[in-house]
């Protein structure tokens, strides 16, 4: 059973119940995903760590990852 199905059996029973239906899964991902970039910079800053990576740094880590997502897009020539 997956969590679709697990939400379809859910709403039913609160239907037949009269309760409010469940949430959809998935409905609160992104919140979720916030509270533990938040709960991770807050630790940080607890150990005596920067919060955040300066704009030298995160340039430095993004940069060769673009050029080669870049680099494996563009058309390569085909062998004969």
């Amino acid at each position: 059973m997956n969590a679709l199905h697990q939400y379809l059996f859910d709403t039913y029973r609160a239907a037949r119940l009269g309760e409010p239906a469940p949430p959809e899964p998935g409905a609160h991902d992104v919140a979720v995903l916030r509270a533990v970039r938040d709960r991770r910079r807050f630790e940080r800053v607890l150990a005596g760590r920067p919060s955040r990576r300066s704009f030298r740094t995160a340039l430095r880590r993004a940069l060769p990852m673009t050029l080669r997502t870049v680099l494996d897009r563009r058309p390569r020539p085909r062998s004969c």
